[in-house]
């Protein structure tokens, strides 16, 4: 088989494994062995079907209306899967690395919830605790209206810097822009203090609305100015489910790591090119110190 026919092969199969479900079939479920279709000799059972529900992660009132059209996706499925054997795909190097992947992906998820099993919910208190304790975040949290001029970082000249510093309001900047021949867009936006970083919400809190400021964020850079600031408070009744559900996740994080650490001691790990090693470290390291936006 040659190259462009193996592309077409394997792009037909994201598509018909992807495929939207979008037909209905009514009728009792079937038992769990039960054998629902049969293709090229090989069996697809009730079991199968009941995990691609599952997978797919549809409301249990949805997932007899849409039976039926699983079904036909499993059938095709099996067709290509077949029709992949027999031309020996399943023996090219890519793709036996791949199923490997997947398979060492799946199995160590698998341990993972197997160890780290339910996490309790957090108590009460606990919430109620974490809303205090941040009132930025709710009690006291403020929302920023603000207008920007949104350009490449790169664009971001001393020039501009230069500009910026002497304009006196976006506008002024955005006709500076204009004659620079520089490319930007303009926007609209709304921020509150549980979006930013806190050093972010800290220091917006000083600028005065209407003073143009520089925000550096990745690829993007803004001129930015506030045109309001209201109070946005988010009282604990409506706060606790958002909060439960981080205090859960931060949970579930800290177990996994815990458990990674320990298996880190136990485990014999030797790093066999030093180059990889000392990369591996620098990007522990950068992951420890997450990036925000840079306001200047």
């Amino acid at each position: 088989m040659d190259t462009q026919t193996l592309a077409t092969a394997r792009a037909l199969s994201v598509v018909l494994l992807g495929a939207a479900l979008a037909a209905c079939s009514g009728g009792e479920p079937p038992h769990q062995g039960q054998a629902l279709a049969r293709v090229n000799g090989e069996d697809i059972t009730a079991t199968q079907l009941k995990q691609e529900l599952l997978r797919a992660g549809l409301a249990p009132g949805r997932q007899d209306a849409l039976r039926g059209q699983l079904l036909e996706t499993l059938i095709d499925r099996q067709l290509l899967h077949n029709e992949a054997v027999r031309e020996k795909l399943d023996r090219d190097p890519e793709v036996v690395q791949a199923l490997e992947r997947a398979r060492a992906l799946i199995v160590a998820q698998a341990y993972m919830q197997k160890k780290i099993g339910a996490i309790d919910k957090p108590s009460a208190a606990e919430v109620s605790q974490y809303y205090l304790s941040h009132p930025d975040f709710f009690s006291n949290r403020k929302q920023f209206d603000l207008r920007q001029l949104v350009l490449d970082t790169p664009d971001l000249s001393g020039q501009a810097r230069q500009a910026a510093a002497h304009a006196g309001t976006l506008d002024d900047m955005a006709a500076w822009l204009d004659a620079a021949k520089v490319k930007y867009v303009r926007a609209q936006a709304t921020r509150t203090t549980s979006d930013l970083a806190p050093a972010l919400s800290a220091r917006l809190k000083t600028i005065a609305p209407g003073k143009l400021f520089v925000v550096r964020e990745g690829p993007r850079s803004m001129f930015v100015t506030i045109v309001e600031v209201k109070d946005n408070p988010a009282p604990l009744e409506l706060a606790a489910p958002q909060i439960e559900q981080f205090l859960m996740a931060q949970r579930s994080k800290q177990a996994a790591g815990a458990e990674l650490a320990r298996l880190r001691a136990l485990g014999r790990i030797e790093y066999l090119n030093q180059g990889t090693a000392q990369a591996t470290a620098s990007g522990h390291a950068d992951a420890a110190t997450p990036g925000v936006a840079r306001l200047n």
